[in-house]
This record gives structure tokens, C-alpha cells and sequence, in this order.
């Protein structure tokens, strides 16, 4: 391996502040050659640069060199910044922005374009999405053993395919990439404002260590991190919005009805499926670690091993409460504003309940890596690049269950349920119960049902990469080439077992008894979601009862067994007689080439940079479902609907698809002068389909409803998004540490996948609903009867239940009806543009700095709320290819540091965008999820007591910031979250 020895010289301090992150690969090795070539028989020192304004300004240089946009953030930024993972450091970089987990970042936008558009990569490696999905969550990486981050904006040939929106690729520390031996140790405590149940504070170390040895031929490094966080979440929320039309609409006395519609309103009115609230305790550990060997046998020749891996356990327990919702004849008023959405609605029938709720989920990530780099000759180089990568989650590590658990009680002797959003930032549910009150007594709880679910999901990727660079000897414009080609096998895939809602189901018998009243504590709600203003209203009907998961269950299993109810006996097997399983998975595999060349000339007197290059993708895809078989869906009374699928051995459909793409990419940069640099890049990029669009074969609702019989198909065959991309920026460096930049960037996106909506009948499956049994209960009992007072008609006249206690279909009952959802390329070309402004400025040597940036993004990708208005049906409705994620965003930084101290305040806000097309318990409509605006202040303060000792404080979310999400409107809420601040009080140790 060859060492060289350097001296300081005029350009030591760009060039230094490029080797000294490890980020070489980025530029050229001639792009480097020819930075010191240009100091004759010089030699540069590599200089070793701490602090905040230190990292930005080498992120700087670094963005200022590299050929295309790249913005990148390093070790001492996350370092310094109050950020718990990956995703909290993504954000500080221009046009990235957020959506979080538990309160913290978990998976990023970059440009508009959400997390499945984006690829995230580890040393250059294409990383596999957590679970089953292509979405990466970073949440579950910590910063620690991490050198970069480097945000790729445009298309770089060399990069794997998948990045639409950005290729972020993750760089972890390496020994040869600062010989010598150094340690950093570090601990913390944290403290949660919102925690309850858990730990007031819990603890995070980390360390790491680098040595090299045998005349730095032999190399070796480590690093570590283990946290742990206990919190509590409160949430209120609305699963899903259902629409009516005008014809579905009660008729009702004029005293019942306030219609505030105006003339451009849907014909139809919107109303809530449900009303809900809850409190979940969250306890969470999150280890992760990287080790790295390197070896140099010769000179020409490095061998690199690594491994990473990272693991993630969150175990939720949650009490809920809340009311069920249905239609038709039990709305007995309502309230409805200009757009017809449901201000206000009293309703009749279905039930009140409250829920004990439990999870485990665990991830597990894992990455094995084998490098070869040989300098072949003084003109070649090539790399050979082996890995090996999974992620895996898995919700059933909870001791005692295999999966989700949920047990529910309540009661259904109610008089009426009052929808309420006339004030407020949330809305009332209130139950008036036959006892007199709005309180139910712990004697009337009875057991309403329970489901359990595992749903366990894995990907993995295995992808051996040969690339090769070749450096022009002779003078001349073209300075290097490189080619590679890779082949890259992706598995995505994961199954669900559902138990059904079994333990004594719907309230019918009565099995109170089994449960004593001192099972249920009263709770007050009068400190609930307090960041929320609801004026005199204690949020969630003033109370709630909550109750021990483990004694419901310990009750259950000796009292609803199957002695007493058959089938529908208790177990928390998900696995259990009679559940549902499915499993599906997309194998993809792509064989790839790529060719990139570098150019440097001078064009009237300016330097000119033109990296231009393609990569060519050949990709087979095999879908394999295992596809339960429907046979009918039979009624228990009220709203409960249950498909019945066919016994024995289900069956494995599979299906197969290919593709091909051509990416071709130009980047060109010109020096206009010493501080100017402007650049131009092109270039075609892709996202492959979503694993759920690509499987294929059919699945339907497993509880469904009239009105919400819903479906969904797969196609195999689907196109990936292809971009055409065109960047324009201005960059002006104008002191050091300082600049400027403003950015256009224009994404012609192609081959959008959107969903139509067909309603079809299936083989044999006859409909209860509106039979001639049906319309003859209605009829006997006139007026707008309940869906329970039809159930006990149709017994009257001669309906037999069978042996679950369900009506069945009859062979005169009409076909049923079910919206099918396919997914397809649409022929439609959509444009997302949008400007980039960023300003980093070091006042000086006052010690003061602040950065700012913001992201303005513009498209016809939205979705059209009020689409719904211009059709006289939904069946009518066109389907829609709305970009997810799309929005504003901003982040600005006030920094100080000065000798020992630093300080730094930060705020990340996002604007309100689109989450995803389709609600839990939505029409079918398909009505869209929006976030509303959010906008977190976070703090740093470091103090070095001397150069190896550092306490730090650092305070996030300090504004108790909460999110909130709507339907179509924002008066069709859909959730608010509330989770606190999160304080933590450390110190870290470092020798070099």
C-alpha cells in the first residue's frame, strides 16, 4: 500500500477536508491527482479538523467538488446534532424532510418524492427495505460507526438503480481511512417528558475504535451503540371516512337535518366509520454495531470485510376507547358543513367499547460485505463487491402470544352516540348508555371479541458487483472511464395469520359474569392530549376504563373455551382452528451494466467538468401468493360481516414479469469564477413498483360490510416510475465556511401506477344485504330500522342461524357486489418541479454561524379533493395518480462555538402533504390520508472540559410539537398524536 507524507501547502485545506471523511471515492482518483498536481512537487498534510463549523465547512468543500448535486453531512455534524438516528440527521439537507415513528424520524422525502422512491445504500450497496416493503426506516439506525451521509439529487450511472427521488448512501468509518489507533466512548441519560409506565430516565453508550497495524497494512475498527426509551403515546382517530349519496341518506323530521352544503358540494355527505382514543406505553431498545477488517498483502491490493447489523425491540401496551359507527337507518340527526362533511350526528345502535392492546416487534438487520480493490496498473484499477443483506420484523416476540393482541369489552345497551366537531381540535364521541348516563358501569362490561395477527416480513439481497476504472496517462480531456456490472437478487415477502374475532362475539349472550367489576379501573381524562384545545371539553367522553391484558386473558382462556362457544373459542394462537393465513413474496432479479466517463476542458476561458455515462437493467420478476378461496360471507347481526373462505390447504398462485431499462445520465459544471460554480445535469432514474402492487393474485376483506366490500389484485408485469430529470444551480462560495445556492430541478415522471376500482361479482357468493329476506324486514318493520331490529326480523320470519350464530346466504339472495382495486401503469405523464435555496454564513470569528435552507415543490401530482363533486355516483370517480409524500419544507440552524463551548438550535418544519390514497375503514372512494404541517425545535450544547473529555445536553421536540392528520377535508379528521420532549445529559471520551 503506498503512504505518502505531506506538507502544508495553499490548497491543503480543501483537499484535507475531502480525505479527512473518507468521501475519495466521490471524486476521481484523477480528479484528485490533478487537484495536487497543480502544487508542483508539493506534498499535502492531512489535517484533522473537530467542531461544528469545522464538519460544515468540509461538507462544503465537498459538495462544491463532487460532479452532479450531492449534499452530504458528516460524523461531526451527527456528532453534534441532536438527532437520535439517520433520518434526524437527513433532514438538515436541502430538500429532505421526514415522516416519523413514535415520535421520531423514520423514513425521508427527498424533492417531494416519499420513502419508496428513495434508495438507501451502505458502502455502495443497494440495501434491502424493512420487512416487507422497499422503504428503508432509519429509525432503527443509530449515527454511531457512521463516517457520511451523501444525498444524491441526480443520476449517477455507477449508483444501483431505485433512487427516483435520491440515492442516499450511508458510509461507515474504516481504519485505513485514518490510520492510527483512536477510541471515542460516550454516555447518556434520557429523559422522556411523556413517560408514565416506564423508566424516568434511561440510559444510551456507544463507542467506537480504529487501530491500524503492520505499518498500517493491517487494519481494524469497531463501533457499538445500545439505547433504550421508554415514552407514551396519546392519540385520538378515525379509521376511515365513508361517503353517502343523497338516495343512502335517511329521510328524517326538518329539525333533525342542518345542511350548510353550498352548490358545489358532492351530492352525498361524509361520514366517520368510528371514534376513537388511547394511551400506548412504548418501550424500546435499539443496539446496533459495525465491524471492519482491512488487509493490504501488497501495495496494489486492499481486501475489505465488513459487517453491520442492527436490532430494534418495541414492545406497545395500550388501552382504547371509543364507539362504532354505522348507516342507513341509525343516524337519527345530523349536522353537515359546506362541503358535506358530518359536523355533528346522532346515531343509533352498534356499541361502546375499550381495549387492552399488546405487541412486540422486532427487527433485525444484517450486512456481511467482502471487497477487493487492486490497483492493476498505474492506469487500472478494479473493484470486485460481494454482499449479503437482510432486514427482517417481526411483530410476535411477545412473551406468552405469537403476535398482535387485542381484547375488546363494552356493551351495546346504548340509546344513541353523539358525533360531535363543532369545537375543538378534536372531536367528542359521546355514548348515552340505557342506564341513564354517559358513564357505563364496570357491571354492565361484557366481552365483546378479541383478534390476534402475526405478520411477520423479511427482505434480503444478495449482489456481487465487478467495476473497473481506467485513468487517461496521455494529456488529454478525457480523464477516466469506468464500467461495472452487477447482478442483484432481491426477495421481498411476509405472511399474516389472523385468528378472527373469536370470545364470545357481539355482546350475544351476555358474558359479563366472567369478568368482575374490580377487573376495570375508572380513569379520567383530565390529562389527556393536553396540547390540544377542546375549550371545556375533556377530550374522549371524560373518562375510560382500562384493565390488565394479562388477567383479561388469563379469564378468557378458562371462561370462553370451547366447551362454551365451539369454534369461537379464545385463544391468543393466531395460528389457532379456523384463521386466516395469506403469505406472499416478489423475487426480482436484475443484471446490470454501466459505462461513465470524465472530462475536463476549458470553454471560452472557463473550467468545464462533464461526467456523462448510462446504465443498462434487465430485471425477471416472480410473484408467489398463497391465496386463500372465498366461499360466502355470512352476517352475525349489526355490522359484523365475515368472509368464510374455503377448508384445506389454500393455494400458490404464481405469476411472472420482466423489464428493461435504459438510464443514460450527463453532469457538467463550470467554474464561471474562483467562487462561482454552476452546474447542469440529465438523466433518467427509476422506482420499482410496490411489492403489494406486484403480487399478484386476488384478496378479499376479511370483515367486510355493505358498503365496504373491498378487494385487491395484483399485476406482475408493472413498469417501474421512470424520470426524466433536468438540475440547474447557481453555487457561490464566498468566504469560508460561507455560501449561497439556489437550485431548479424539474422530475418528468412516467409510468405512474395508480389503482381503478372495478366492482364485479365473484364465482358463487351470494348477498344478504338487500335480499328478498332483507327487503321483506324492512318492509315489516317501516321507518329507517337499525341493522340489529333487521337482524331479529328476518329470525321472525323463519331465518335460521346456523351453528356460529350467523345468517347464511340463500340460493335466491342476488350476487354480491365487491370493488376490486388493480393497479396499472397509466398512460399519463406527470411533472414535479421545484427550487432548492440554501445559505450557510460564519460571521466571522465571532463564533456565530447560522444556516438555513428550503425546498418549494410544485407538481400535477396532487389529489383532487373535490373530484368526488363532479361525478353523480362513485363508481363514476376516474382513478387518480397522486405523488405521496409531496410538500414544502425547511430548516434553519443558529450555531456557536467558540474554545471549549458550542451550542446549537435547530428547526425542521415540513408542510402539510399527502400520507396515502386509501383509509382503513374508507368507502370506496378511495379517500385520500393528509398530514398536516409540523415543525420541531431541537438544541445542542457541548462543553469541552479538555481535549478528550466532553459533557453535552441536548433537547428535542422543545415546542411539544404533535401531529395530526384529515381526510379530503380537514374538517374529516383522522388522528392527532401527542408525544412530549425528550431531554438527555452526557459525556464522551475520545483519544487519538
Amino acid at each position: 500500500m503506498k503512504h505518502s507524507k505531506y506538507s502544508k501547502k495553499r490548497l491543503a485545506t480543501c483537499i484535507s477536508a475531502i480525505l479527512a471523511t473518507g468521501l475519495t471515492h466521490q471524486l476521481s482518483a484523477a480528479e484528485a491527482e490533478q487537484l495536487t498536481n497543480k502544487e508542483t512537487n508539493s506534498e499535502i498534510e492531512i489535517i484533522e479538523v473537530t467542531g461544528i463549523m469545522s464538519s460544515l465547512t468540509r461538507s462544503m468543500a465537498l459538495k462544491r467538488s463532487a460532479s452532479g448535486v450531492m449534499d452530504v453531512i458528516s460524523a461531526e455534524d451527527m456528532g453534534k446534532f441532536p438527532d437520535t438516528n439517520l433520518a434526524e440527521s437527513l433532514q438538515r439537507i436541502t430538500g429532505v424532510s421526514v415522516s416519523r415513528s413514535n415520535g421520531e424520524g423514520s423514513q425521508i422525502t427527498v424533492r417531494g418524492f416519499g420513502p419508496d422512491f428513495n434508495l438507501i445504500t451502505l458502502n455502495g450497496r443497494q440495501m434491502p427495505g424493512t420487512g416487507n416493503s422497499r422503504s428503508y426506516s432509519l429509525e432503527n439506525l443509530s449515527s454511531d460507526g457512521v463516517s457520511s451521509l451523501e444525498v444524491h439529487k441526480t443520476a449517477r450511472a455507477e449508483n444501483p438503480s431505485g433512487g427516483l427521488g435520491a440515492t442516499v448512501n450511508i458510509v461507515t468509518m474504516k481504519p485505513f481511512q485514518s490510520p492510527g489507533e483512536k477510541f471515542v466512548l460516550s454516555g447518556k441519560g434520557i429523559y422522556d417528558s411523556s413517560n408514565v409506565e416506564g423508566d424516568d430516565l434511561t440510559p444510551e453508550f456507544s463507542g467506537m475504535y480504529s487501530n491500524t497495524y503492520a505499518d498500517d497494512t493491517l487494519g481494524f475498527s469497531i463501533a457499538f451503540s445500545h439505547q433504550e426509551r421508554d415514552f407514551q403515546q396519546q392519540w385520538a382517530g378515525i379509521q376511515g371516512w365513508q361517503y353517502q349519496s343523497n338516495a343512502q341518506l335517511p329521510t328524517l323530521d326538518a329539525d333533525k337535518v342542518i345542511d350548510n352544503r353550498d352548490a358545489n358540494a358532492a351530492a352525498g355527505a361524509f361520514f366517520p366509520r368510528d371514534m376513537g382514543y388511547g394511551i400506548t406505553d412504548v418501550e424500546r431498545e435499539r443496539t446496533n454495531a459495525n465491524v471492519t477488517f482491512q488487509y493490504a498483502p501488497i501495495d496494489s491490493v486492499i481486501l475489505t470485510f465488513d459487517y453491520t447489523m442492527g436490532q430494534s425491540i418495541t414492545g406497545n401496551n395500550g388501552i382504547s376507547w371509543g364507539q362504532w359507527h354505522d348507516y342507513g337507518g341509525n343516524i337519527k340527526a345530523y349536522e353537515l358543513d359546506e362541503n358535506g362533511t358530518v359536523l355533528f350526528a346522532d346515531l343509533a345502535g352498534n356499541d361502546g367499547s375499550y381495549t387492552a392492546n399488546r405487541d412486540t416487534t422486532e427487527t433485525n438487520e444484517e450486512s456481511i460485505g467482502f471487497n477487493i480493490e487492486w490497483a492493476a496498473t498505474d492506469d487500472i484499477s478494479v473493484s470486485l463487491d460481494y454482499h449479503n443483506s437482510e432486514n427482517k420484523a417481526d411483530n410476535g416476540k411477545d412473551s406468552g402470544m405469537d403476535g398482535t393482541g387485542s381484547l375488546v369489552f363494552g356493551s351495546d345497551q346504548l340509546v344513541s352516540k353523539h358525533y360531535d366537531f363543532r369545537t375543538g381540535d378534536i372531536p367528542q364521541g359521546t355514548i348515552f348508555w340505557k342506564n341513564g348516563t354517559t358513564t357505563l358501569s364496570p357491571g354492565e362490561m361484557d366481552s365483546h371479541f378479541s383478534q390476534f395477527i402475526h405478520s411477520p416480513g423479511k427482505s434480503e439481497i444478495e449482489q456481487l458487483q465487478l467495476d473497473g476504472t481506467w485513468e487517461n496517462p496521455n494529456d488529454s480531456s478525457l480523464i477516466s472511464v469506468k464500467v461495472g456490472l452487477a447482478r442483484t437478487e432481491q426477495s421481498i415477502g411476509g405472511s399474516s395469520a389472523w385468528s378472527g374475532l373469536i370470545g364470545g362475539f357481539l355482546f350475544n349472550p351476555n358474558y359479563s359474569a366472567a369478568f368482575p367489576d374490580g377487573m376495570f379501573e375508572y380513569n379520567t381524562t383530565e390529562d389527556f392530549l393536553d396540547q390540544f384545545s377542546n375549550g371545556d371539553n375533556s377530550i374522549g367522553a371524560g373518562y375510560y376504563y382500562s384493565f390488565d391484558f394479562d388477567e383479561a386473558v388469563a379469564r378468557s382462556e378458562a371462561f370462553l373455551n370451547s366447551d362454551l362457544l365451539g369454534d369461537d373459542y379464545f385463544s391468543t394462537d393466531p395460528y389457532r382452528d379456523g384463521s386466516v393465513l395469506s403469505q406472499g413474496s416478489v423475487d426480482e432479479d436484475t443484471t446490470s451494466i454501466y459505462a461513465s466517463s470524465f472530462w475536463e476542458f476549458e470553454v471560452a476561458d472557463f473550467p468545464v467538468q462533464v461526467n456523462i455515462g448510462f446504465r443498462y437493467e434487465e430485471t425477471d420478476v416472480t410473484s408467489n401468493v398463497l391465496q386463500p378461496i372465498p366461499t360466502e360471507v355470512w352476517w352475525k347481526g349489526g355490522s359484523e360481516w365475515h368472509t368464510q373462505y374455503q377448508s384445506g390447504d389454500n393455494t400458490i398462485l404464481s405469476l411472472e414479469g420482466k423489464h428493461d431499462v435504459f438510464l443514460p445520465m450527463l453532469d457538467a459544471k463550470v467554474d464561471i469564477t474562483e467562487d462561482i460554480v454552476a452546474r447542469v445535469s440529465w438523466g433518467k432514474t427509476i422506482t420499482r413498483a410496490p411489492l403489494g402492487a406486484l403480487a399478484g393474485g386476488r384478496s378479499l376483506g376479511a370483515s367486510t360490510r355493505p358498503n365496504s366490500r373491498i378487494g385487491g389484485e395484483g399485476n406482475t408485469n408493472l413498469l417501474p416510475y421512470e424520470a426524466t430529470n433536468f438540475d440547474l444551480s447557481l453555487e457561490y462560495y464566498y468566504a469560508e465556511g460561507s455560501y449561497a445556492a439556489v437550485g431548479y430541478f424539474r422530475k418528468d415522471v412516467e409510468n405512474f401506477i395508480s389503482s381503478q376500482t372495478v366492482t364485479t361479482s365473484i364465482e358463487d357468493m351470494r348477498e344478504i344485504y338487500q335480499g328478498a329476506r332483507w327487503n321483506q324486514a324492512v318492509a315489516d318493520l317501516g321507518g329507517n330500522p337499525t341493522n340489529d331490529e333487521i337482524f331479529a326480523q328476518m329470525q321472525l320470519n323463519g331465518a335460521t342461524l346456523n351453528e356460529q350464530g350467523y345468517l347464511t346466504p340463500a340460493s335466491d339472495d342476488p350476487l354480491m357486489q365487491w370493488d376490486i382495486t388493480r393497479p396499472f401503469n397509466t398512460p399519463d405523464n406527470k411533472v414535479v418541479d421545484g427550487f432548492e435555496l440554501a445559505i450557510q454564513h460564519f460571521f466571522g470569528d465571532t463564533g456565530f454561524g447560522f444556516g438555513a435552507n428550503a425546498t418549494f415543490v410544485d407538481g400535477d401530482v396532487e389529489f383532487d379533493v373535490d373530484d368526488i363533486t363532479k361525478v353523480d355516483s362513485v363508481s363514476e370517480l376516474e382513478p387518480q395518480t397522486p405523488l405521496t409524500g409531496l410538500s414544502d419544507s425547511a430548516n434553519f440552524q443558529l450555531f456557536y462555538e467558540k474554545e471549549a463551548l458550542s451550542v446549537k438550535v435547530t428547526y425542521a418544519w415540513r408542510d402539510e402533504y399527502l400520507i396515502g390514497v386509501g383509509q382503513a375503514q374508507g368507502s370506496s372512494d378511495n379517500p385520500p390520508q393528509f398530514a398536516k404541517e409540523f415543525g420541531q425545535v431541537d438544541m445542542s450544547i457541548n462543553y469541552d472540559i479538555d481535549e478528550n473529555f466532553t459533557v453535552f445536553f441536548e433537547g428535542l421536540n422543545l415546542n411539544n410539537e404533535t401531529e395530526q392528520g384529515y381526510g379530503r377535508y380537514e374538517e374529516q379528521f383522522l388522528f392527532a398524536r401527542q408525544y412530549g420532549s425528550r431531554y438527555t445529559l452526557g459525556m464522551r471520551y475520545s483519544f487519538k
